[in-house]
């Protein structure tokens, strides 16, 4: 029997909402304040995974300019319906700026996951997480956690008030009815990303509790009508990995179900891979997926081969290291290996195509292709020189995620700055408080050089100058060996020189600093704080997973 690792999605991929429609299988991910929004996920069999264009990438469906990290993009839902997608997703505007949370919820739908995506419809503010489900009826319901602000912070609980339903109806194009609070939650508290599903009569809410930390959790509950009341399952939670310290996979918690065309049932969930020796999960909450078996009309996890459900009055309800996938009939899909993974996780991107690849990821706003060009010098993304690397608006800026714990990163770049003021290179960041940036620029006295710069917890340090020749590529490199990372260069790409200070993992987490919600991206970026003209021409970018 095939078994497939956890997870299915390294790397940033959090909240994940999967479905199937017909025999394909689609995840959908948060993506906060990177750009495009939306992470979208397909695949006929659960092993492999291709990722489609995102499909929040027009300025009329999402402009996060001005967003701080990790706001955005919280926790979408996609759905399918009399033949179309339906995406609801949140552009969270404020969250840890006091007691409020500006969260507007929109709607927008498309014939196909490639898109064309319609003009967003505004459904409410009151609290995020939002999704959609089409009942059996034809009606179509809306549900949201509720935040309300008047609450103590500490403890959390009490400001995620409980789970609203709404009616939307779809001639008017709004919510309209009574607004219901469904669900409180258990007593694991601080309920939100709720997702409703029926089957055999019951109606089901599941949702995530107990914050997305290490006591993350997904909570299950159902009742003979969508407006409740909802009993609770009878060894909740689902599924979480508190109090297993032992687990490969942490923080398991806020996931939504789907059922293949012959019925089984398959759990996609969030979880976190921590730095060996460290509560650091550098690569961000991460998709994974379990199979479920049915007892009673509830659902529970199913367990690893050779173990079981029941023991000793204790229901095992934490995640397993891998499941068996449900592989269509005459298929000869098989499991990746471990050096096959690393494999399909390294790309050499060459920049000689009409488009950039749906891995890369800008921050906050649609692409300026005057900034992002392919045409200006063929074979080359020319990078036009942006803001800062602490500005929330206009950064010139394009990363992929780090999807393994040693990887190397490598570009070349043609560069000729002028002054102090123009940069550009290689990054390893996590956002603007928290990044790591290798930089050619301008010295006063050593003429073009090299820097290393960086921001922890917000403060700013850099290296002394290094010299480098005035004219010619400079190759640039990153070799991260799990907690320890260093940047170097050479003016071949054969002979390497490797700088310092040593770069510390760790600093790229959720939970440094400040509580985050994305992971590690690393790539290539251009500064101009001058007069934003300033362009370098960058051949490639390598990305290689180092088993």
């Amino acid at each position: 029997m095939i078994r497939v690792t956890n997870p299915v999605l390294p790397g940033f991929h959090a909240d994940p909402s999967i479905l199937r429609v017909g025999d394909e299988y689609f995840i959908a991910n948060s993506t906060f304040e990177w750009y495009p929004g939306v992470e979208i996920h397909r695949s006929k069999d659960m092993i492999s995974w291709e990722s489609v264009p995102s499909p929040l990438g027009e300025k009329r469906l999402l402009d996060m300019a001005g967003n701080r990290a990790s706001n955005g993009i919280w926790a979408p839902c996609l759905s399918y319906a009399e033949g179309l997608f339906w995406l609801i997703y949140t552009n969270v505007r404020s969250w840890n700026a006091g007691p409020w949370k500006d969260t507007p919820n929109f709607l927008t739908t498309a014939p196909s996951i490639e898109g064309p995506w319609s003009d967003p419809v505004f459904m409410n503010c009151s609290g995020f997480d939002p999704s959609l489900f089409h009942d059996d009826d034809g009606k179509k319901w809306f549900v949201n956690m509720e935040w309300d602000y008047r609450q103590p912070k500490n403890p959390e609980g009490p400001q995620f008030s409980g789970i609203l339903l709404q009616e939307y109806n779809l001639a008017a194009k709004k919510l309209t009815g009574p607004i219901r609070k469904i669900f409180h939650g258990s007593n694991i508290d601080a309920v939100e990303g709720p997702h409703l599903f029926k089957r055999n009569g019951w109606y089901y809410v599941i949702a995530a509790e107990g914050c997305t930390g290490y006591n993350h959790a997904a909570t299950l509950a159902r009742s003979r009508s969508i407006e409740g009341p909802y009993e609770v399952h009878p060894y909740n939670p689902l599924i979480t990995s508190y109090g297993h310290p032992e687990l490969r996979l942490q923080k398991a918690g806020h996931a939504s179900i789907c059922d293949t065309p012959e019925g089984r049932s398959y759990l996609a969930f969030l979880c976190g891979r921590p730095l060996p020796g460290t509560q650091n999960c550098v690569l961000g909450r991460e998709t994974s997926i379990v199979e479920l078996e049915w007892h009673d009309d509830w659902p529970y996890i199913k367990p690893e081969p050779g173990q079981e459900l029941f023991r000793d009055g204790i229901v095992w309800n934490y995640p397993t290291d891998t499941f068996s996938p449900p592989i269509p009939k005459g298929s000869s899909a098989a499991a990746p290996t471990p050096a096959e993974l690393a494999v399909q996780h390294s790309r050499v991107y060459r920049f000689n195509e009409k488009k950039l690849h749906n891995d890369f990821k800008t921050l906050r706003t649609e692409r300026d292709p005057a900034v992002y060009s392919l045409n200006a010098r063929p074979g080359f993304l020319r990078l036009r020189g942006g803001q800062s690397p602490v500005s929330t608006f206009d950064q010139t800026l394009l990363a992929r995620r780090q999807t393994d714990f040693s990887f190397k990163a490598e570009t070349r770049l043609e560069f000729s700055p002028k002054n102090f003021q123009e940069l550009a290179g290689l990054c390893w960041r996590y956002d603007e408080a928290n990044q790591y940036l290798l930089a050619i620029t301008h010295d006063e006295k050593f003429g073009r050089a090299l820097l290393v710069l960086t921001m922890v917890g917000g403060v700013f340090a850099k290296s002394k100058p290094i010299s480098v020749p005035d004219e010619g590529p400079l190759h640039l490199g990153l070799t991260v060996n799990e907690r320890c990372g260093s940047f170097r260069y050479s003016p071949d790409g054969k002979t390497w020189a490797e700088l310092r200070p040593a770069l510390d993992a760790a600093v790229l987490s959720d939970e440094y600093y400040f509580l985050g919600f994305t992971g590690a991206f690393t790539g290539i970026f251009c500064v101009d704080t001058a007069k934003y003209e300033a362009t370098a021409d960058f051949e490639y970018f390598s990305y290689t997973a180092i088993g």
